[in-house]
């Protein structure tokens, strides 16, 4: 098991100078310069872009369908790195509802499970392909108000990593923590991101 150090990756802004931030979660077995590279197809003008580096690649060492213990200790540092990056924006002088998040596949996840356990007014959410993160969703672990954050949600169905009944189930778990949940299913797509994904991002969240 591991503990992830703090290795970023940064690009457009710096947060002192920023209006706001967007921290990009890269898949299992990529890179933070993988993520980042999407950021020139997005709306990110005046943003500070943060990428930070999994070690050994991943955030975690399982399947997120597995029990929530079974990726322990690397899962909470996971997550711990995360609160880490949007305190220090916080710090910067930008508020919670100018922080984004976007994340591919275990990146989704982990993105996803963070803003559930942290809900509050962000500006908004991009997950690609993932779903809250447990062998069962427990709602008594999430509480507080995403008080309408926009999230989108895009998958492929059927997906090899993430099977579309969790993906529903994190819907509904974000939508009773009050966000505006917005989900894209493609019928036979692969475990990528398309251009029309990057572009709904632009239009749904990053608008």
């Amino acid at each position: 098991m591991y503990q992830h150090s703090k290795q970023i990756l940064t690009s457009g802004l710096p947060l002192a100078e920023a209006e706001k931030a967007i921290i990009m979660l890269h898949g299992r077995g990529a890179t933070a310069e993988s993520i980042m590279s999407l950021k020139d197809e997005l709306h990110l003008a005046g943003a500070a872009v943060i990428a930070p580096q999994a070690t050994n690649h991943s955030w975690y060492p399982y399947s997120f369908l597995v029990t929530v213990e079974q990726n322990q200790p690397a899962l909470d540092s996971a997550l711990g790195l995360i609160d880490d990056l949007v305190k220090d924006a916080l710090a910067a002088g930008i508020p919670l509802n100018k922080i984004y998040f976007l994340g591919f596949s275990q990146g989704a996840c982990l993105a996803l499970e963070y803003i559930a356990r942290h809900a509050e007014g962000y500006g908004g959410v991009i997950a690609y392909t993932g779903g809250l993160i447990g062998d069962q969703l427990n709602s008594e672990k999430y509480t507080g108000d995403l008080a309408g954050t926009p999230v989108l949600i895009t998958t492929g169905n059927p997906d090899p990593h993430v099977p579309l009944v969790r993906v529903e189930q994190t819907v509904n778990m974000l939508k009773n923590l009050n966000a505006s949940v917005t989900l894209k299913v493609y019928n036979g797509r692969s475990h990528t991101i398309q251009n029309e994904e990057l572009q709904l991002a632009n239009d749904l969240v990053l608008k």
